[in-house]
This record gives C-alpha cells, structure tokens and sequence, in this order.
C-alpha cells in the first residue's frame, strides 16, 4: 500500500503576510539586517559624501569619470539618504520591535508566575541527589523554604515539595540591550531629519555668524535649514598652542585652546569663553568643537606699476604632523590672471626626495615656497572651485622661488611682485546639532547594562522533595536545572544539602554522578 504525502492547504494573502511577518521579527532576520546596516556604511566612510564636501564630491567624479559616475548612480556619494540604506534601517526598526514587544510580554508574564511544581522523578534531571536524614519531613522544606527566601528565590510551596527559581534578571538584560538599539535608531533618526552639522575655519581677529554662507562645508538633515539655525556669532580672539620640545614627545601638542568672543543672539552682551578640545561652547543646543589650527601666511601682491593687489592672510591646510602647508594665492583681476601655488614650512628645511619640508610644527624658521603661473584660471566656467586648489590646465608657470619671512619676489616676466610679510594662526571648528544625542546616550548606557544583566546573572531552577518512608525516614530529593552551562549547580546543590540537613544525621546521600558510576 503506498503512501501518499498530505496535501497541504493553500497558505492564502493572509497566510503569505502573517508568514513574512514571522520571518521579519525573528532574531535571525535582526542580526541579519544589523550586519546590512554595518555593510551599508562602509562607503559612507570610504567616499566623500556630497552632504558633508560637495566641492571633493565633484572633484572625485572628475577624475574619475566613468567609475564616479557609476558610484554616484548607485548613491555611493549621499549614503545616508539613499533609498537602499533608509530600507535597511526601517527594516531593522521594524524587525527589532517585532521581536523585542512579544518576548517583553512573554516576560512579564512569566516575572509574576509561580516557579513550576516539582518533576514527578527529580532524580532524572542532569543535576540531582537524593539522601536520607532523621528531621521530619516538615523541618527539611521549612529548612530549605528559609535558606532560598533569604537569598532571594521565588518560591512556590505545596504538598511535599519546594520549588525555586532565580535569575530572570538574565532575560531583562537581554531585552534591555535589544531594545537599547531600538532607542540608538531612534537617535540616529531624529539627528538625520533635524539635526546639522559643518565646519568651518576662522583666522585669528575674524569673526563667525551662524548662518550657510558663512561655512566651508554643512550638511543638515530632510527637516532642517537656514531657519532652524540659531542666530549666535564668535569672534576668535586668540588661538594658544604649544609644542612639546623634549626628545621623546618632539613635536607633541602640549597646549591646544581658542579664546573666544560670542553672543547669543544680534545685540546681546559679549562673552568670553575658552575653547579647548574636549570642552566646547554650547550654545542653544548647538556645540561648537576645536578641532584643528594651521597658519596662514600673509601676502602682498603688487602689479607692473607698484599698485597693490592683493593684502591679506591666506589660510594653508597641514599635510603632516609638522604643519607642512599647502595654499593658493589668486588674483583674478590681473589681465592676464595670476595665481601662485605656495608650501608653507614653520620650520624650514630640505629633503632630497620630498623637496621642502618642515622639521618641526612651530614657527622657529618660516619659510614659503611658491610657484606662479599665468593664464586662465577657469573662475568664468561657473564651475564651483575649491579655494585650496589652483586649476592650472590653461596657465603657464613662470617661476618657483623660495621666500623667508620679509623677502619679496619679482615676478620674472614683470608682471608684478609678492611679498611673504609674515603669518596668522587660524583654528578649525566643527558646530554640530544632534537632537538624539541624550537618546543615544541613554541607549548606549541600556545596552551596556543589558550585556551585563546578561552575561553575569545565572538563570535556575531548584527542587526539594521529602517524603517518609516505610521505616519513618525522610527520604530528601533535590535537583536543580540551569539555562546555561556555566551556572554552578552542583554547588548550589551542595549549599542547599548542607542547610536542609546536618550532614552527621544523614545516613546515606547518592548524587547523580554516583548513581552514574554504579550503572
């Protein structure tokens, strides 16, 4: 007679979408959109990203055209707001709440449930021992009720038994962690709708207003813009740095602080404060942070006839450790237009392979070096440009010269001079406005919290019985049952043993690992 495999009823749209649901609120699932999530922002760390630098963003599609414009294509360059990442975070939201509400009820419930009643055969479990003592019945679970109340255990009394349960403490940190990601997605959330941030470079003596002209670079979140910014302004009074000297930190920061001017609103008093790396101005919610100096080198350019074209200070960005400096100076006005490439080095010396470096991150012996050139510089192509770059493809140089501090140079095809008269200090800050920051905090502290709740605490279960037999002997069975492996249950078996009954009245005790030994 064969046999025939039941026909399964069709599953049906309900069936289809409670079956998805299942999958999606699984923990599997979870782990699995998390390890997405942190895929999904590797390129947000590898390629500029046009929120933050959209200067770097063009720049890197021009060079590479082919690859950049595939890149760009597949939003490589806006990470956060791409379509393919915003699905992986709702997914995970939505999956980490289908998982996290059902096991908090469950929970609960089982917080304010009774311990289960004692196994009909105790001495089946991995962990148990059975032993004979002269006390009564009665006094053995009086014994036994006393010692496990006073450690904490919930019990349940009845017949002939006690049963304990302790450790659910264990299940609350792991709710506790789940639903601290939750919380961090939260944060994340509302500080990528309504929070901002940019940065911005000041030299010393300017000033700041908080508005986007005045940025080199911000980004801000779906919700946010020009209105929401708070309308505070500093001016960097003095910048204060100092190297260390000594032959082991050569060269280390020693001191590091902006001495600031700012007022909260147009009008209002003037205050002073002192910025240092690790304590910001905090102003409406809005924080500004030190996070980096340089110098910025002052120049005078005249034309043929003598006439100043150029005054003013002209910020350098570092290129290592010790403020070796790259900048353009340009002079869009000439006819034809001029521009000079310069390498500042606070303290000048030569390298064979590397041509100018600087040997040490003060000013001890300033030096530039510059390289002029003549031509178009591509500002009428409407073409944003970076400030820090000279677009040389249609300019001719017409000379290199090095420049210390004072010194002039007349340019070779007479076309004017440049003078190096000397430099400024200049600090970078960052101003940032994230309104999920205390969530993420809290999260952070509730995931913390969860993985300790979950890896200390020990989840198990214990049983006495005892019962008198035949000849009037209490016949005392006690089992244990653990969660885990590395929960130490025969030793709190033991401690129980000891309590419900003194070991001098016992006139025989059988653990389970002797029981296995005489089988």
């Amino acid at each position: 007679m064969s046999k025939h495999a039941p026909t399964l009823p069709p599953m049906g749209a309900l069936g289809f979408v409670r079956y998805t649901w299942r999958q999606l609120t699984s923990m599997k699932t979870a782990l699995i959109l998390l390890f997405l999530l942190a895929i999904a922002s590797v390129p947000g760390s590898i390629f500029p990203q046009r929120g933050n630098n959209p200067l770097r963003v063009n720049e890197w599609i021009t060079d590479s055209p082919t690859s950049g414009s595939i890149f760009d294509a597949l939003g490589f360059f806006d990470v956060y707001s791409s379509p393919w990442f915003a699905a992986v975070y709702l997914l995970l939201f939505i999956s980490l709440i289908g998982c996290v509400l059902p096991r908090t009820k469950v929970h609960w419930r089982a917080m304010f449930a009774p311990p289960p009643p004692a196994p009909r055969n105790l001495l089946r479990l991995p962990e148990s021992m059975s032993f004979e003592v002269s006390a009564s019945a009665d006094e053995v679970l009086a014994r036994g009720q006393k010692y496990l109340s006073g450690r904490r255990w919930r019990l349940l009394v009845a017949g002939n038994f006690v049963a304990a349960e302790k450790g659910f403490l264990r299940e609350t940190g792991n709710l506790l962690f789940h639903f601290s990601l939750i919380l961090i997605l939260i944060a994340i959330a509302l500080g990528g709708l309504f929070g901002w941030k940019g940065n911005v470079i000041v030299r010393t003596g300017q000033g700041f207003s908080n508005t986007l002209t005045q940025y080199d670079a911000w980004g801000g979140g779906r919700f946010t813009g020009a209105s929401r910014l708070s309308p505070f302004s500093f001016t960097l009074d003095k910048f204060n740095v100092e190297f260390d000297r000594s032959e082991a930190q050569l060269g280390s920061p020693k001191l590091f602080e902006a001495d600031v001017t700012y007022r909260r609103l147009p009008g209002t008093d003037a205050e002073n404060t002192r910025i240092e790396v690790n304590t910001p101005l905090e102003i409406d919610g809005s924080k500004v942070f030190l996070v980096g100096h340089g110098y910025a080198p002052h120049f005078v350019v005249r034309d043929a006839g003598g006439e100043i074209t150029f005054d003013d200070s002209v910020v350098f960005l570092p290129q290592d450790g010790n403020f070796t400096s790259t900048g353009v100076v340009k002079i869009p006005d000439s006819d034809p237009q001029l521009g000079f490439q310069g390498i500042f080095v606070p303290t000048a010396a030569s390298n064979n392979l590397r041509g100018p470096i600087s040997i040490f991150p003060g000013p001890d012996d300033p030096a530039v070096f510059m390289s002029a050139w003549r031509g178009d510089m591509g500002l009428d192509s409407g073409a944003p440009q970076s400030v820090y770059r000279l677009d040389t493809a249609a300019m001719d140089q017409i000379g290199i010269v090095a420049l210390r501090q004072g010194q002039t140079w007349t340019l070779p095809d007479g076309s004017g001079s440049i003078a190096f008269t000397g430099f400024e200090r200049w600090a970078s800050f960052q101003i940032a406005y994230d309104p999920g920051k205390e969530i993420a905090l809290l999260g952070a502290v509730l995931a913390i919290t969860g993985l300790l709740l979950s890896l200390f605490i020990r989840r198990r279960r214990v049983w006495i019985t005892a019962t008198a037999n035949s000849e009037g002997v209490t016949v005392v069975h006690l089992a244990g049952l653990a969660r885990i492996e590395s929960a130490d249950l025969p030793g709190e078996l033991q401690l129980i043993r000891s309590v419900v009954s003194d070991l001098s009245d016992t006139a025989s005790a059988t653990s389970t690992d002797e029981r296995r030994e005489k089988k």
